[in-house]
């Protein structure tokens, strides 16, 4: 079969997401309250129970609600590619397929979990959440899925995303939801590092902080995360579900699989059901995470319990982290500017499941270019890291004479980053990579936990 484009009928969309934890072959370290360091679950009173539940669980497959399938319909299946066209200016014998995320409403992947999640909070009875947001993905989802859902949405978005990305914030407003740059003068969390720095660009773990501030400050709200957290890997898996039967259609099976990873969503989205593969059939296939030198941190990060946002609002997890004092630099991946990684993702790189390989912005913006000038689709920033390497393995093949077979995830399309294609464009990108003193000085800000 050497079809561009493999489509799932409606009826051929899975209807139960895959939890890998039913398959590991070890435990995954616990939660810690923040405040106790005792093992603790994700806190209940700001997430519905059924998102609790699913969480710890160790049920294998995890049946689809049919209001989320319903949602679903919209854009799932989703299209996976045959990148012909990438193959013959790279004149490689390789074989790259891509799973097109880009066509839901909000333009990622990231309402596979956002619906579910409104959807769990409505029959609960939540009448607000509050959540953060990088570059805007996530918070243009949860918007997106709150609106659906007749639930009221608060979004506390990144300060240099919200001033790099206008257009985000506008979708997310368009939408109904009431967007606000982090760090705000809305929480404490907020109050507290702007009286430090008036200037600051914010980060991900702050904007946590206050959205979790939020969401403890009212009854009425609740709080939701767009990546890190097992349950929303889990509700990811319909990516990864999809492509093996796509893959079926072609005769095809990866030798490598690449996402990229910030908190580990979409990663963990397209490439746990072929880790359960490597796990249970005996499968060898490479799986890449991929991430940028401005915020490396599985490839520069420590293997160790760290606090989940800035201010020790969240649980404290066992990750590969930067510390949670990291303030990274305002790359346009905005996604993919997280302190940590999400602890599923984390044990698997620290059993050697996984590979991970860090990327500058330049090379990989440069591949974006030749993706979308002989794809068509301009991808996200955060998605053309996965393209980057994608290519680099293209290339290997043709110099060693191999013919493999490569999957990687188009996670989102780039439509509201044009600014940043502009700043390639014209020259004025630069690479940035995160100074080794800067990553020890953030580290020695690690929570002290019993072993």
């Amino acid at each position: 079969m050497n079809e561009t484009k493999i489509l799932l009928t409606e009826k051929e969309m899975p209807e139960a997401w895959y939890n890998l934890v039913a398959d590991l072959p070890f435990s995954l370290p616990s939660l810690l309250h923040p405040a106790t360091g005792q093992p603790t679950p994700i806190p209940p009173p700001i997430f519905p129970m059924a998102l609790v539940t699913q969480e710890d669980s160790r049920e294998r497959y995890i049946e689809i609600p049919e209001p989320v399938r319903e949602v679903y319909r919209l854009w799932r299946p989703s299209p996976l590619y045959r990148a012909h066209r990438l193959e013959k200016l790279l004149n490689t014998p390789a074989k790259i397929y891509y799973k097109y995320e880009g066509g839901s409403p909000p333009g990622s992947h990231k309402p596979n979990t956002a619906v579910a999640q409104a959807f769990y909070n409505k029959e609960e009875g939540t009448k607000r959440i509050a959540t953060e947001t990088g570059a805007g993905q996530w918070g243009s989802a949860l918007a997106f899925a709150c609106k659906l859902f007749g639930i009221e949405c608060k979004v506390y978005m990144v300060k240099v995303s919200y001033q790099q990305k206008p257009y985000r914030r506008i979708l997310m407003e368009s939408w109904g939801a009431n967007v606000v740059a982090s760090p705000s003068t809305d929480t404490n969390a907020g109050r507290q590092i702007l009286a430090k720095d008036p200037q600051s660009p914010g980060s991900l773990g702050l904007a946590i902080s206050e959205a979790a501030e939020d969401a403890f400050g009212r009854e009425d709200t609740k709080y939701s995360l767009g990546s890190v957290l097992n349950h929303v890997l889990l509700h990811q898996t319909v990516i990864g579900l999809e492509a093996l039967k796509q893959l079926e259609k072609t005769g095809d099976y990866p030798d490598m699989v690449i996402g990229c990873v910030g908190g580990g969503s979409n990663f963990s989205g397209l490439a746990f059901p072929f880790v359960r593969d490597n796990l249970v059939s005996g499968k060898k296939t490479r799986i890449i995470a991929v991430e940028p030198l401005a915020a490396p941190s599985l490839t520069r990060g420590v293997y160790a319990y760290d606090l989940g946002d800035a201010v020790g609002m969240a649980p404290i997890a066992k990750m590969y982290t930067l510390g949670h004092t990291f303030v990274p630099a305002p790359i346009h991946a905005g996604g993919l500017r997280y302190h940590g990684m999400a602890p599923l993702v984390s044990a698997l790189y620290n059993h050697k499941m996984i590979e991970a390989v860090a990327v500058h912005q330049n090379p990989t913006f440069a591949a974006a270019i030749d993706f979308a000038r002989s794809e068509g689709i301009l991808p996200a920033p955060e998605s053309a890291h996965a393209i980057r390497v994608a290519m680099d393995e293209a290339i290997k093949c043709r110099e060693e004479g191999k013919a493999k077979t490569i999957l990687f995830n188009l996670s989102g399309h780039g439509h509201f980053d044009l600014g940043a294609y502009e700043r390639y464009l014209s020259g004025q990108l630069q690479d940035y990579e995160y100074p080794e003193a800067e990553v020890k000085r953030a580290l020695q800000d690690l929570p002290k936990v019993a072993a």
